[in-house]
C-alpha cells in the first residue's frame, strides 16, 4: 500500500513564483537554458541548470556548478524570496492546457516503496545521469525536481481534492508556456489524514515521469540512512505530484532518421511493403488517428503505414506496443537502428512539436519521419505492472510540472 507523506514545502514568495517557476532541467540544453534565463535573476533554472551562471559554462558536471547552486538557492531563502511553511502540509497543483486540466497531489513518496516496487517503474535508467540528479541533490541538501507519479483512479480521493480547490483560494495562480499553473496549501490535519488514508488503500503508484529523479532520491536516502537510521527523516521519501491517471495525457513521440541505411527512396519502399501496406496518407502532414498505424515522410510526400496483421496482437504487451512494432519490423530490420537510446542516427521529437516539424526537419537536415499513436496511460500501467519496461521514447507527457514551485528539503 502506498505511503504518502505532507512535508514543510520550501517555495516562492507568492509575488515571485510566476518568476521562479522553470521547466524541467532535462527538456533544453545550457544555451538554451541560458537564453531562457535572460532578464530575470528568480528563475529557477539558475538552481536546476546552474552552470549558466558562469560568463563561459563550464561542464555542467563540474563541482563548482553544484556549489553555485546551493549558493544561489541559501541566497534566495536569505533574501525572502523562497518561503518555508512551519506545519507539514499537502499542495495541490493544477495545470490546464487547451482547456483540459489535470489535477495532482503534491507530497513525498517513500524510498522504501520506490525498492519494494509499490512504486511501480517502466523505463531503464542511465547511471551517469541519476550521478547528475544525486550530486545536484547533496549539493542542495535538498529535492527540488518533482517526480510525476500517477495512479488508478480513487473516487474519494479525488473527490476531497476538488472539495478542498472549491472551498480555499490558491496560493500561487499564472500561465506560463502556454498552461495555467495553479496550486493550493492544504493544511488541515483532518484533510491531511483522509488523504493519506486513502493513498495507504492504494495498492500502488507509478512513475510516470522522473525515473533519473526517482532513482537519485533514493540513493541518496539510503546513504543517509546509513548514517542515521531515523525512519522518519526527511531522506527517507522523495518530492513527487501524484496524479489520476483519467488526467492524464500523453503526446506521440514521433521519429526522424537521417538517412536510408544506403537505400534509395525507391529500394526503401519496396522493402517497407515486405511488412507494412503503404499507402498515400489521407491528410498532409499526417498523424495517424488510430492504434497500429503510422505516418511516414519522404521525398516530400506524406505514406500512411498499417502492419500487416501476422505482425500486431500478438499477446505479447511490449511487442504489441506501436513504437515496438515500428522498431522491429522497420527502424531495426531496414534501416539498421540496432539501438534507438544510443544510435546517433536517430532523434526523437516530442508530439507537442506536431507533425510539421517533422516536414521542417526532413527538409532540412533529416532524410524520412514517422508520426505515431500515443501510448496509452494503460499500456504504461500495464507493463509497470508485468514488472517489465517500455521501449526507449514511446511517452511524451505535456504539461511539464515546473520546477521551483515546491522544494524538499532533507532536513
Amino acid at each position: 500500500m502506498a505511503v504518502i507523506k505532507p512535508f514543510k514545502a520550501l517555495r516562492p514568495r507568492h509575488d515571485l513564483a510566476d518568476q521562479v517557476a522553470a521547466l524541467p532541467y532535462d527538456v533544453m540544453n545550457s544555451e538554451e537554458a541560458k537564453e531562457m534565463v535572460q532578464g530575470n535573476e528568480h528563475s529557477f533554472l539558475r538552481i536546476d541548470r546552474a552552470e549558466i551562471n558562469f560568463e563561459e559554462m563550464p561542464d555542467p558536471h563540474d563541482p563548482k556548478v553544484y556549489a553555485k547552486a546551493r549558493e544561489i538557492l541559501d541566497d534566495m531563502v536569505e533574501t525572502g524570496r523562497f518561503i518555508q511553511d512551519d506545519q507539514d502540509c499537502l499542495y495541490i497543483y493544477r495545470q490546464i492546457m487547451d482547456g483540459r486540466a489535470q489535477t495532482g497531489l503534491v507530497a513525498c513518496a517513500s524510498v522504501d516503496d520506490y525498492y519494494s516496487n509499490v512504486i511501480k517503474k517502466h523505463e531503464f535508467t542511465r547511471p551517469d545521469k541519476e550521478q547528475d540528479r544525486i550530486d545536484h541533490i547533496k549539493a542542495l541538501h535538498a529535492q527540488t525536481g518533482p517526480i510525476f507519479l500517477t495512479y488508478r483512479d480513487n473516487v474519494e480521493a479525488v473527490k476531497i481534492i476538488n472539495g478542498w480547490i472549491a472551498d480555499h483560494k490558491p496560493v500561487y495562480e499564472f500561465a506560463a508556456h502556454n498552461v495555467e499553473h495553479i496550486c493550493w496549501v492544504v493544511d488541515c490535519p483532518e484533510t491531511i489524514q483522509r488523504l493519506t488514508g486513502l493513498f495507504a488503500g492504494i495498492d500502488h503508484l507509478y512513475i510516470a515521469d522522473g525515473h533519473h529523479r526517482s532513482a537519485a532520491a533514493c540513493r541518496v536516502g539510503m546513504e543517509m540512512r546509513e548514517q542515521n537510521p531515523d525512519p522518519e527523516a526527511e531522506f527517507n521519501y522523495f518530492l513527487s505530484v501524484i496524479f489520476p491517471a483519467s488526467d492524464l495525457k500523453i503526446w506521440p513521440y514521433n521519429r526522424l532518421v537521417v538517412d536510408l541505411n544506403g537505400n534509395t527512396a525507391e529500394e526503401f519502399l519496396e522493402k517497407v511493403k515486405e511488412n507494412f501496406a503503404v499507402d498515400k496518407a489521407p491528410a498532409a502532414p499526417y498523424a495517424p488517428e488510430e492504434k497500429q498505424t503510422f505516418g511516414m515522410y519522404l521525398e516530400d510526400t506524406w505514406y500512411k503505414l498499417t502492419p500487416k496483421p501476422e505482425l500486431v496482437n500478438t499477446g505479447d504487451i511490449i511487442k504489441d506496443l506501436d513504437v515496438a512494432i515500428l522498431q522491429d519490423h522497420l527502424l531495426e530490420p531496414i534501416l539498421n537502428i540496432q539501438d534507438p537510446r544510443r544510435d546517433e542516427r536517430i532523434e526523437f521529437v516530442g508530439g507537442i512539436r506536431g507533425v510539421e516539424e517533422l516536414e521542417r526537419r526532413v527538409k532540412a537536415d533529416m532524410k524520412v519521419a514517422f508520426s505515431m499513436y500515443p501510448t496509452s496511460i494503460e499500456e504504461i500501467l500495464q507493463v509497470a505492472d508485468s514488472n517489465q519496461v517500455m521501449p526507449p521514447k514511446s511517452t511524451w507527457f505535456e504539461p511539464k510540472l515546473l520546477s521551483g514551485l515546491f522544494i524538499h528539503k532533507l532536513s
